[in-house]
């Protein structure tokens, strides 16, 4: 269970040289600030409680616990050279790690965190994004340069501050450049309720492509000759490879006992690679996606897009069949080729630590599309909608690649004929705060003019053979339509099941040659990124920034921390890059 203190987290997931050096210079709250509740009821055999009165049926858009208890974090990004799978490259990482160290909170916690930016070269602004916290009122803190903040310059620090209003799982990473996959990213664990009971909470399970060569060598060739496959991918930071018949690394390995029930919180960290999750010999139930409790389901694998996140609980109940079994995170082909596919895993074991006998994994679909929504079925029963009619009041966005002749005739993504280029001087929130707005087409402004509790619904269509995991900040948004081909009104809205109670994320997948309908209630003042989570691709101008709530924002934003980064940051944005 997550009742202990961090240190023992680490000590059992990242025992390791390089994670010493992060224990030894990590500093923290005292443990007592960083350890799951012992006396309110959840218990292995009760995961549906929780403190105070609050329980698995709470409406947390409505109600949050007042724990009272602030939990505060010291960050310093910085240069490295690691070598997560035995190969030494240089690497830009969190604290010395990959990934950065678990943040751990409760359901109703502030979390204040301290952010250092420790990187050796002037041009490396950075900043952190909490993937998947709302961040009620505190839209500043969001942690995306030209649109909430500007950079944290080198050697300088920012401190972010929000509140943990959801539970489950949720990540953070770099916002700036190709950072995030060199290596700054990390896991955060929100304890609260569940809607199945599990004996242990196991923490994190990180997955993410790889290379030998940094993301920013690559970047070039990917806008000229469009994405490649990646030489590899991690499970937690750690992998093995092979040179010259030698094998380097080591595999991710995790102990269980035979009768025991282990909860495990998927996360993937990847800049374009799709995997499907599994566990030879084991199936395993799935109790939440992103940061949303579902009605749990059995299944023996599950495909997690860029950016998603699955709950899973994994019961240890095959010693009798063999002592160790290969955790596989198999990259699916049809997101983006591996040159290393059959061979990311790691493995359990019940008594000795022994790596499996080789095997492969072959009885599975290769398909990159999120799993069907008839399985992804929100606990907490929520109706889309306001009554008034979709067809006429939603937004249609389509989006289509093309070359920029004014760029080296690279490739740009774009937005219903807008790519995306920002200001990392002079963020969007900045200027609507002080009322000196100098917005333009390329900023990709979408203005809520909705008033509050109405909601928006906007369509998402691509003519392209590629996927794009769609990611919203400050929202869950409902799923109402996600399908190959255009979508179809006459047809899909004469089911009025589509608004009655369905999937409810921040992140979810466009399939190739298809469409995603989505909504959402506006209710959060601020300024909010919507993107593929593509690293490539958000990088080449496929994003849009939506404004909401306008009247309210100033009211929202603390100028003595918003100006003070600003006037530190005196870079520049590389041309190629489209700020956000």
């Amino acid at each position: 269970m997550l009742s202990r203190c961090v240190l023992d987290d680490v000590k059992l997931w990242q025992g390791s040289l390089i994670r010493a050096y992060w224990l030894n210079s990590f500093s923290y709250a005292p443990p007592s600030s960083n350890t799951g509740h012992h006396s309110c009821g959840n218990s292995a055999q009760n995961r549906a409680t929780w403190c105070d009165g609050f329980d698995i049926n709470t409406d947390y858009e409505l109600l949050v616990p007042d724990t009272g208890r602030t939990r505060e974090y010291w960050l310093t990004v910085g240069d490295f050279q690691l070598a997560p799978d035995g190969y030494s490259r240089p690497v830009m990482a969190i604290n010395g790690t990959i990934p950065g160290p678990t943040l751990f909170a409760d359901w109703g916690d502030w979390l204040v965190i301290h952010v250092f930016n420790d990187m050796t070269y002037s041009e490396n602004g950075t900043s952190i994004h909490w993937h998947g916290i709302r961040q009620n009122y505190t839209n500043q803190y969001d942690g995306v340069p030209s649109i909430t903040q500007c950079p944290i310059a080198p050697k300088t620090s920012m401190t972010y501050r929000w509140r943990a209003t959801q539970y489950g799982t949720a990540w953070y990473h770099s916002h700036i450049g190709l950072q995030a996959w060199d290596g700054v990213f990390g896991g955060i664990v929100i304890n609260g309720p569940a809607t199945a009971n599990y004996d242990e909470d196991k923490g994190v399970v990180i997955l993410n492509d790889w290379d030998h060569q940094t993301m920013a060598s690559l970047y070039t060739t990917m806008q000229s000759s469009g994405t490649q496959a990646l030489g590899t991918a991690l499970i937690n930071g750690t992998m093995v490879a092979e040179h010259d018949s030698t094998t380097y690394g080591q595999y991710f390995s995790m102990g269980v006992k035979e009768g025991t029930s282990y909860r495990l919180r998927l996360i993937n960290a990847a800049i374009n690679e799709g995997f499907l999750f599994t566990v030879d010999g084991h199936e395993f139930t799935v109790i939440a996606m992103d940061l949303v409790p579902i009605h749990p389901f059995v299944t023996a694998n599950i495909t997690i897009a860029m950016g998603q996140r699955y709950d899973i609980v994994v019961a240890a109940n095959q010693r009798a069949s063999g002592n160790s079994f290969w955790i596989r995170a198999i990259p699916l082909s049809s997101c983006q080729a591996n040159d290393n596919a059959r061979n990311i895993r790691g493995f359990l074991y019940y008594d000795t630590k022994t790596v499996p006998a080789e095997s492969q994994y072959t009885s599975f679909s290769d398909n990159c599309n999120d799993p069907p929504r008839a399985l992804l079925v929100p606990h907490l029963a929520k109706t889309a909608g306001d009554g008034q009619p979709v067809y006429s009041t939603y937004q249609n966005i389509s989006v289509y690649l093309a070359r920029e002749p004014s760029a080296n005739n690279f490739y740009r993504w774009y937005l219903d004929g807008t790519t995306i280029r920002t200001s990392w001087e002079n963020p969007s929130l900045k200027q609507i705060y002080t009322m000196k707005e100098d917005f333009t087409k390329s900023n990709a402004v979408v203005e809520l003019q909705q008033p509050r509790d109405s909601w928006v619904y906007l369509l998402i269509e691509t003519p392209i053979g590629i996927y794009h995991p769609i990611h919203l900040h400050g929202h869950e948004f409902y799923i109402l339509s996600q399908g190959s081909g255009h979508w179809d009104p006459e047809t899909t809205l004469q089911d009025a099941s589509i608004f009655q109670n369905p999937p409810r994320r921040d992140t979810a997948m466009l399939p190739q040659n298809g469409h995603l309908l989505l909504a959402w209630k506006i209710d959060n003042p601020g300024v909010w990124l919507m993107h593929c989570h593509i690293g490539w691709h958000i990088l080449e101008g496929f994003a849009l920034q939506f404004v909401e709530l306008r009247s309210e924002i100033p009211d929202i934003v603390h100028p003595q921390a918003l100006q003070p980064v600003c006037d530190r940051w005196t870079g520049e944005m590389p041309w190629d890059d489209s700020g956000v």
